[in-house]
């Protein structure tokens, strides 16, 4: 079945929300990432030398932003391929939730998701813009997987490890084929490519956190 081609384009509001989006998570990760950012907040242990935060944000957005974002602009992109309408809206109160999760030390991000709608959509169709996140996510884990083991400097190594980490971790929780996940777009879709990506990611995680020691 042929349908229109579209280019893909970005609406004022989107290009905010994805700003807003990719700034808070940063912000939400150097908080969970560098406890010595918490303590300077609270008055705890004086002042944090702005460089010091300036860097943890600034490592943060290039992985764990970088992260969630392109995993939503994946859906977006293959959305439109198949001639939807697909554009990404930030949750502001869940952005607020994620920042506040990172103060207090616990991992949690719901940035918000890519809407689409237009034309019919076949189960496939439906299935392929689901499994383009997670997708993504094990395709940046791979880049990201050199700077651990060529890693020139300490600060390059934690981008490495973080990148690696963060993005096999979205890739697994993604595929839980519950509720709004993509893993349950994709399981009603086919089986057999739900289990192969599911179960690539859920190993990764596992060895990435065991065996190579990339756990946060």
């Amino acid at each position: 079945m042929s349908h229109e081609r579209r280019s893909i384009r970005f609406s004022g509001r989107e290009i905010q929300d994805l700003l807003i989006a990719w700034i808070a998570l940063g912000v939400a990760f150097a908080f969970l990432l560098n406890r010595q950012l918490v303590s300077a907040l609270f008055g705890a242990t004086g002042i944090v030398a702005v460089d010091d935060a300036i860097l943890s944000v600034g490592v943060s957005m290039a992985t764990v932003g970088v992260g969630f974002l392109l995993h939503e602009l994946a859906h977006k992109v293959v959305a439109i391929k198949f001639g939807r309408v697909a554009e990404f809206r930030a949750d502001y109160s869940m952005l607020l939730l994620a920042v506040g999760a990172g103060i207090a030390g616990f991992l949690f991000a719901a940035p918000g998701a890519v809407y689409h709608a237009g034309r019919e959509i076949t189960a496939r169709e439906n299935g392929l813009i689901a499994i383009a996140g997670p997708v993504t996510n094990l395709l940046l884990a791979g880049l990201f997987f050199p700077l651990v083991v060529l890693a020139p400097s300490p600060i390059v190594y934690q981008a490495g490890q973080l990148g690696v980490t963060v993005n096999l971790v979205l890739a697994a929780f993604n595929m839980i084929p519950f509720g709004p996940l993509d893993g349950r777009t994709v399981i009603s879709w086919s089986v057999i490519v739900f289990a192969l990506v599911f179960g690539l990611s859920v190993v990764l995680t596992y060895l990435s956190w065991t065996r190579i020691g990339l756990g946060f």
